[in-house]
């Protein structure tokens, strides 16, 4: 069992989440070749090891986190907002 900790919820359980996919794709322009949209979005790199990802937190405050994990351990290193600006203010929280 995953247990994600969400900075808006606290600890919960990965059954609450929906997983978004690699958090690490760097989407191209809207004007962009079909060529590299496909390449974008169906050849990505399948990590065995620390990955960061995007989860939905759907059965909860339903805002989108960046997830750091170890997909061979699920060992989860880091959580945060996926909005830049929302993950900067929580930073300035702690």
């Amino acid at each position: 069992m995953i247990r994600i900790k969400c900075p808006f919820c606290g600890e919960r359980d990965h059954s609450e989440f929906t997983y978004g996919g690699d958090g690490s794709i760097k989407y191209p322009e809207l004007d962009a070749s079909i060529k590299e949209w496909v390449q974008a979005i169906f050849f990505r790199e399948n990590i065995c090891g620390m990955q960061v990802e995007t989860w939905h937190h759907s059965s909860g405050c339903r805002m989108w986190l960046k997830v750091e994990r170890d997909t061979l351990t699920h060992e989860i290193k880091s959580v945060e907002a996926a909005h830049d600006g929302l993950a900067k203010l929580l930073r300035r929280k702690q």
